[in-house]
């Protein structure tokens, strides 16, 4: 077995019954997602819509993409019904969009709310408020051809493993809050944290999805 199957079995072997591995591709070729294919991994992260596009029609159909990077609205058409799970919907803007564009395309498409909770301003999202407000409103009624199965986001990148553990419990905190005031939603049951750095502290903190490219695959090729 190659050294990519290896990494991609040692994290079977170490995520808890419940919590499911995407394995972030981005940046990495095909052979080295068709090597972790050929170790039963079928659940691949990337974060360029022309990426995505380029490396899906060289790989098995089989493959759940999650496109995991920050979406451009002028992008949205070209990836609808190309993914499982678009985890990066940091908008009201972009999620109507995806829900338009959804609908034009006669499919369905499942989103998680991207949550910014960490301290870099750089990072994408709404805040804890924004989105419980948006679920308080019942404003998801509105979505026609979107299913949202829950939450993701990031940890601050910092040394500080108790912010990190911190952050992630805010994470879940969240998608509690969530669930309590929309006790009527159906499969909202996805928490999408937890990088190759922290993965483990996000597990303990509730997380059900991990993604984790650089521990499978070793460094990017920028």
């Amino acid at each position: 077995m190659t050294r990519i199957g290896e990494e991609i079995e040692k994290f079977r072997s170490l995520l808890p019954q419940g919590t499911e591995l995407v394995a972030v591709s981005k940046f990495h070729p095909v052979e080295s997602i068709a090597e972790a294919y050929a170790a039963g991994q079928r659940v691949f992260g990337e974060s360029r819509v022309q990426e995505l596009l380029q490396k899906i029609p060289l790989l098995p159909s089989d493959i759940r993409w999650h496109f995991i990077g920050h979406l451009q609205t002028n992008k949205v058409r070209q990836i609808i019904g190309k993914t499982a799970l678009i985890e990066s919907v940091d908008s009201e803007k972009l999620l109507d969009l995806i829900d338009s564009e959804s609908r034009r395309a006669g499919t369905t498409t499942g989103v998680l709310m991207q949550l910014h909770v960490a301290e870099e301003e750089t990072k994408f999202g709404f805040t804890p408020e924004e989105l419980l407000d948006y679920f308080s409103s019942r404003k998801f009624e509105n979505l026609t051809n979107t299913h949202i199965y829950g939450v993701m986001g990031m940890a601050s990148n910092t040394s500080d493993q108790n912010r990190i553990r911190a952050d992630f419990a805010a994470i879940a905190a969240t998608a509690g809050r969530i669930r309590q005031i929309c006790p009527d939603l159906r499969g909202f049951d996805t928490i999408s944290m937890g990088m190759s750095g922290d993965w483990a502290i996000a597990i303990e903190e509730g997380s059900t999805l991990v993604r984790v490219g650089t521990a499978i695959f070793g460094n990017r090729n920028y």
